[in-house]
C-alpha cells in the first residue's frame, strides 16, 4: 500500500474552527466513540488535530475565546449565512 501523505488545504479560520471542535470531541472519549464508532477512522482524526495543534498559535493566545468566535461567524457568513441556529432561537 502507498504510505504517500495527502494534503488537505484549510483556510485559517477553518483549520481553528475545526481544531477546537476536535480538541472538544476528543477530551470526551465517549463522544468521539458516539460520533465515529470505527476505531480505526480515529488515526486520521488524530493525525489532523495533532498536526492543527502544532501549526495554530491562535490556540494558545489568551483571547482564544473571542477569536474563535470571530473566525466561526466569518465561516457562516462565507457560507451565506449569519448567526447559527442557537443564537437565533
Amino acid at each position: 500500500m502507498d504510505e504517500e501523505p495527502v494534503t488537505i488545504k484549510l483556510t485559517r479560520d477553518q483549520a481553528f474552527v475545526l481544531s477546537d471542535w476536535l480538541y472538544e470531541v476528543m477530551m470526551e472519549s465517549d463522544k468521539l466513540e458516539a460520533i465515529v464508532p470505527d476505531r480505526a477512522v480515529w488515526s486520521g482524526i488524530y493525525a489532523i488535530s495533532g498536526t492543527l495543534e502544532t501549526t495554530l498559535a491562535e490556540i494558545f493566545m489568551p483571547d482564544y475565546a473571542s477569536r474563535l468566535e470571530q473566525a466561526k461567524q466569518r465561516l457562516l457568513e462565507a457560507l451565506g449565512g449569519g448567526e447559527n441556529d442557537e443564537e437565533q432561537s
